[in-house]
């Protein structure tokens, strides 16, 4: 019996170390007097992202094996390389995923959205991923805080309100 609890518990123990953690989630909108076409005309564009997002200076966007694939260049040099998930130009929306990048994160996915509301339009921004060299509440002030920063762009350059 005591061999039998002791086998058990180091059984339970690699499962709880062997277990993934908890993805973290991010979400974040803006409100904004434009119509849902025209905001959707702003931020559509998977490379597009390089006239609204005030950190990204540069955006070069290419096919690897089918998909699309996006470098953007950051106001230090450092790049992120993003893929293009999926896309629905009827719903408004893009998914996307980082494949490399110096940001605190890994398993990391997004959707950005444009949705009526009133008689404008609300932009979200959500992602999920797991904090990678950096605490989970580190890794959510930094994609927060990149969501924050485009959101405003965008609010700022498509009519907030």
């Amino acid at each position: 019996m005591k061999r039998f609890c002791m086998s058990a518990g180091i059984a339970v123990a690699a499962a709880l170390v062997a277990s993934p953690a908890f993805a973290i989630d991010v979400s974040k909108s803006v409100e904004t007097s434009a119509a849902p076409a025209d905001v959707w005309s702003t931020i559509g564009d998977f490379c597009g992202i390089k006239e609204w997002h005030p950190a990204v200076q540069e955006c070069e966007l290419e096919e690897r094996d089918g998909a699309s694939v996006r470098t953007l260049t950051l106001p230090d040099g450092a790049e992120l390389v993003e893929e293009l998930v999926s896309r629905d130009d009827d719903a408004m929306a893009y998914t996307y995923r980082i494949l490399e990048g110096p940001l605190p994160v890994a398993n990391y996915e997004s959707t950005i959205s444009v949705s009526a509301s009133g008689d404008g339009s609300t932009i979200g921004w959500s992602g999920t991923f797991d904090a990678e060299g950096a605490s989970d509440a580190e890794a959510t002030d930094v994609i927060g805080g990149i969501y924050d920063a485009g959101l405003a762009s965008l609010k700022d350059k498509t009519g907030g309100m």
